[in-house]
């Protein structure tokens, strides 16, 4: 724990709202560590019990995680609003930034022109009686959908993939219920289900998506839902094959009691066919995100689903938010229905996978096995988070530590290919190989 802050309390609910606020206020950062229960007892003279609670509470809001031996330590982004500006620590200056994860802003298509011709044709202001799914935008969705292979005669929209997922996770179940992630996986993911008070289940990912045996333990463990990236995982890039499905869908067929989330928050980004699994369980999801390929400013996710999935998050914002706006599911199909706007989108898939294909490439004729199947993230396994992101840094390249991803997977870092050049990759490579595979310091003789 940070020396300059020191909890105070005398009750769990005292205790637990002193660590909240210290967080709030910077003073605990993401990864310090809190007191063990004993010694914090015995600082504010409370029974351990006390403590124990109060850390419980803290972990069933997401802002706390306990890891065995490493003790309690706060989450790398906690779910409050802090004071600090950024809670990772920003790029050194000079520095190639490859850690954000973001889309090319170059290969975005521009939204002008749309915005322009819808002020001209959106007609009088909308009132509240008339917010819902725009019924064009929602037939478009259907035909994309179609041809996909994923069934959509029930769907609805909401504010983002991750809006989407919250919604369906709140919707079906219980603070303390398991959810089987993909581990590594996305690290709003973890950060959202931590917040719902709901618990982690790790499943391995290959390049093939997730592994049926992680799946098949993760079923036997409990899990109450299952969340499943279709293609461009991040942080691997792992998309699910054939294969995959076809045994996936096998497993998991008939299981009532467990709800299915798939996200294809690449889209159209991802240039590998998709194999969905929906329908493979009676109460399923198949959520697509527009930002990757059109913005990320687009708040916007189309989900399909079974009838009673679908009513529900629909419902459900109903009594909340209420709709995602018109305006925008215009400006959306405005983008889907134009030809040179598709256009940019696959010169913006080819770019990617070109600059990610030859990363890995790259990195191959240098020893290191790396992993970027599909999207914008190439993974790379290290022997040592830390040290390897500090090499890339004093060469000049910031990475994301593979730590914000993993539950239990090997170390790694996440390299965005977003920002790069293909003049980039070989002084790239270069470093990352010696990140991978460090030189040892001799020890010293006499």
């Amino acid at each position: 724990m940070a020396a300059r802050y020191q909890i105070s309390g005398s009750t769990s609910a005292s205790i637990s709202a002193s660590v909240e606020s210290g967080i709030r206020a910077g003073a605990l950062a993401p990864g310090d560590a809190l007191p063990a229960v004993r010694t914090l007892a015995g600082e504010l003279g409370v029974s351990p019990a006390t403590v124990a609670k109060a850390y419980q509470e803290l972990r069933q809001r997401g802002l706390v995680a306990t890891a065995g031996r490493h003790g309690t330590r706060v989450r790398p982004r906690p779910p409050v609003a802090t004071r600090r500006s950024a809670l990772a620590p920003p790029p050194r200056p000079g520095t190639r930034n490859l850690s954000a994860g973001h889309p090319d802003p170059r290969l975005l298509p521009p939204l002008g022109p749309h915005l322009a011709a819808l002020a001209a044709e959106v007609g009088p202001p909308s009132g509240y009686a008339s917010a819902a799914v725009l019924p064009e935008l929602a037939a478009v969705a259907r035909d994309r959908f179609s041809v996909d292979g994923v069934p959509a005669a029930e769907l609805t929209v909401t504010g983002g993939a991750l809006d989407g997922i919250e919604r369906l996770l709140a919707a079906h179940l219980r603070p303390g219920d398991a959810v089987a992630v993909e581990d590594p996986g996305w690290a709003n993911l973890l950060d959202l289900v931590a917040a719902l008070g709901l618990r982690t289940v790790g499943v391995p990912v290959d390049d093939e998506g997730p592994t049926e045996p992680g799946v098949r333990a993760a079923l036997a463990a409990g899990v109450r839902a299952l969340v499943v990236t279709s293609r461009a995982q991040n942080p691997t890039g792992a998309a699910v094959s054939a294969e995959r499905a076809a045994a996936l869908r096998t497993l998991l067929a008939g299981r009532a009691d467990l709800l299915l989330i798939e996200d294809d928050h690449a889209a159209e980004l991802a240039r590998v066919p998709l194999h969905p699994l929906a329908g493979a369980t009676p109460t399923w999801a198949f959520v697509r995100s527009v930002s990757k390929p059109y913005g990320p400013d687009l708040r916007l996710a189309v989900l399909a689903g079974d009838e009673a999935t679908v009513a529900r998050v629909a419902g459900r914002a109903q009594v909340g938010a209420g709709w995602v706006s018109t305006v925008l599911q215009r400006l959306v199909l405005s983008l889907w229905r134009d030809p040179a706007t598709a256009d940019l989108v696959r010169r913006a898939a080819d770019s990617y996978d070109r600059r990610r294909d030859g990363l890995v490439a790259a990195l191959a004729t240098r020893g290191v096995a790396a992993h970027g199947r599909t999207g914008i993230n190439v993974w790379v396994p290290v022997p040592d988070e830390t040290a390897a992101v500090t090499a890339l840094r004093d060469a000049g390249w910031s990475v994301a530590p593979g730590g914000l991803y993993r539950i239990a997977a090997a170390p790694a870092v996440r390299v965005t290919v977003s920002s790069l050049d293909d003049a980039d990759l070989p002084a790239l490579a270069d470093a990352l190989g010696r990140a991978a595979h460090p030189t040892r310091t001799p020890p010293f003789s006499a």
